[in-house]
C-alpha cells in the first residue's frame, strides 16, 4: 500500500472510531514517513544510490577539511621558521658574528 493511501486510510479510520491513541500514533508515523519521503525526493535523494552519494560527499568534505587544515598548518610552520630565522640573524648581528666570519 502506498504511503499516501495508508495515511488517507488511517485518517478515515480515526474519524470513524473517534481517534483513539493507537490510531493517532499511526497517523503521525505515516505522515512523518510521507513527509520525509517527499523531502528526500525534492532534493534528489529518493533513489537507491542516495546513501552511497551521501557517503561520497562526506568523504569529499572531510578531504577538503583535511587539506585546508594541512595548508594552514604548513603556512604557520613556514611563518614560525621565518620569524626564528630573522631573530637568529638579528642576534648574530648584535653579537658581531659577522665580524668574526670575515
Amino acid at each position: 500500500m502506498e504511503s499516501e493511501d495508508m495515511l488517507a486510510s488511517l485518517l478515515a479510520q480515526a474519524a470513524e472510531e473517534g481517534a483513539d491513541l493507537a490510531t493517532l500514533r499511526a497517523v503521525v508515523e505515516e505522515a512523518g514517513d510521507l513527509g520525509a519521503g517527499r523531502a528526500l525526493a525534492r532534493i534528489g535523494l529518493a533513489d537507491a544510490s542516495a546513501g552511497e552519494d551521501l557517503r561520497q560527499l562526506r568523504e569529499l568534505l572531510q578531504a577538503w577539511r583535511d587539506a585546508r587544515s594541512g595548508v594552514w598548518g604548513a603556512m604557520f610552520d613556514k611563518f614560525v621558521r621565518a620569524v626564528m630565522a630573522i631573530l637568529l640573524a638579528a642576534l648574530a648581528v648584535q653579537l658581531g658574528v659577522g665580524d668574526l666570519v670575515q
